[in-house]
């Protein structure tokens, strides 16, 4: 794999030209952005996947919904449906995408929309009786055709984008210098006892003068189902399933696994089928299941027994009150 990306270098610098002429087109006005009178955060990344931008959503959620009417919108990838969607009760991972059903689920008292289109999928938003007045666009940092009044942009610790290339040969969706756009950086996904000194050296590496963030995911200490919970420190020496179906899932199987355990990875947004079922009932040997919290809103309707999730947060090591402050500064300054 790494041989056949290596040969095609010549495409992703192909792909990196193409990518900064639509920035240059959209950057001078040829391409038109549109803007609105709500306050619009994007969240995004330029590398493809497994940046952490669910919880980083959530965290905004959770930041923002005591005082101000949220939406979420997003494409909602791997949807078995098209156009704008509001959720709804009759809602499901089908129809909005694992991660919309998600953050649906967890805030029934926000709106959670779904449209390939931001710009239509806001307008629609902007429509509604009890419309919002903030609105957060998850994984738009590409989508130019919105500007966001304020980018946040991703980048895990482990993979960050100033050491990565251009798709095929690396994964970033845009050349590097794509991160001049954002308002924050956040590197995801760090070491909880990452230090200062650590901290600057990447903030140095990356060589761009925004505020700079550093988080990690925070795993809670009992999984759970739609009836039941336990205690993670009793479960982690028994033996049971993991599953996972996200990019780059080791730490979820860092923190649960012991020698005896099985675990079963599916590409991320996988969509489980019969057969998929089958051996996954089968790998348990009657054992617990314990998956995501993504995917186990696409699998709590099978006939799976025992099976939990593990839910998680991000949380900032540090400078978290310095995060917050700029988040509703700037949604304070929107509304003067």
């Amino acid at each position: 794999m790494k041989f056949l990306r290596i040969i095609l270098f010549p495409f992703a610098i192909l792909y990196g030209i193409i990518t900064s002429i639509r920035n240059f087109f959209f950057d001078i006005g040829i391409l038109k952005s549109y803007s609105f009178n709500v306050p619009v955060i994007a969240v995004g990344n330029l590398s493809v996947g497994g940046t952490g931008k669910t919880p980083q959503i959530e965290y905004l959620i959770r930041l923002l919904s005591p005082n101000y009417k949220i939406a979420t919108l997003s494409r909602g990838y791997k949807r078995k449906s098209e156009g704008f969607i509001l959720a709804d009760e009759t809602s499901n991972a089908e129809i909005l995408g694992d991660e919309p059903f998600q953050i649906h689920q967890k805030f029934p008292n926000i709106k959670v929309a779904v449209d390939a289109n931001r710009k239509n999928g806001i307008e629609q938003l902007l429509k509604l009786k009890d419309k919002p007045n903030v609105i957060l666009l998850d994984d738009a940092f590409q989508h130019r055709k919105v500007k966001a009044g304020f980018y946040i942009l991703l980048s895990a610790y482990d993979d960050l984008f100033c050491n990565d290339f251009m798709l095929p040969t690396g994964n970033l969706r845009e050349s590097r210098s794509g991160a001049k756009r954002a308002d924050i950086i956040i590197i995801t996904k760090c070491p909880k006892d990452l230090s200062q000194t650590e901290q600057q050296n990447i903030s140095r590496k990356i060589g761009i003068d925004k505020p700079i963030f550093f988080s990690y995911i925070d795993y809670d200490d009992k999984i759970y189902n739609e009836t039941d919970s336990k205690n993670v420190d009793e479960i982690k020496n028994s033996e049971k399933l993991l599953l996972a179906g996200i990019a780059k899932p080791e730490s979820f199987f860092n923190y649960l696994e012991n020698d005896n355990d099985i675990t079963l990875q599916f590409p991320d947004h996988h969509h489980f089928s019969e057969i998929d079922i089958k051996s996954i009932k089968y790998s348990a040997m009657n054992n617990i299941i314990v998956t995501t919290e993504k995917d186990y809103v696409r699998l709590k309707d099978s006939d799976l027994k025992s099976l939990f999730y593990l839910p998680i947060k991000s949380s900032f090591i540090d400078k978290k009150n310095n995060f917050d402050e700029t988040i509703l500064s700037f949604i304070n300054m929107k509304f003067k």
